[in-house]
């Protein structure tokens, strides 16, 4: 699949990830943690966009983020812990 567009909502206290594939919405949402940390609490992403790298396209793109704004994340939502498990390149962002 060609380069997902990932757009990134932050708020006060939280926010979420969000892409448009095939029509189907897809995100993850955190919460943040004080000001050094956020908690990936949810990734949902539609059966329709199953098996495209969707979900783990949105997990990259927050571990590019903390790095890039010096936070670190602790991955509450399973599908989250299980990407930067597998990827240990991303671990550095780990609270």
């Amino acid at each position: 699949m060609s380069e997902i567009e990932i757009k990134r909502e932050d708020g006060e206290t939280g926010g979420r990830y969000v892409t448009r594939v095939k029509g189907h919405e897809a995100e993850m949402t955190y919460s943040k943690a004080g000001t050094q940390r956020i908690i990936i609490d949810h990734t949902g992403v539609p059966k329709e966009l199953g098996g495209l790298g969707v979900g783990v396209a949105l997990v990259k793109r927050a571990v590019e983020d903390a790095r890039r704004d010096g936070i670190k994340i602790i991955p509450l939502c399973p599908f989250a812990k299980a990407q930067i498990e597998k990827h240990p390149e991303w671990q550095d962002v780990l609270a």
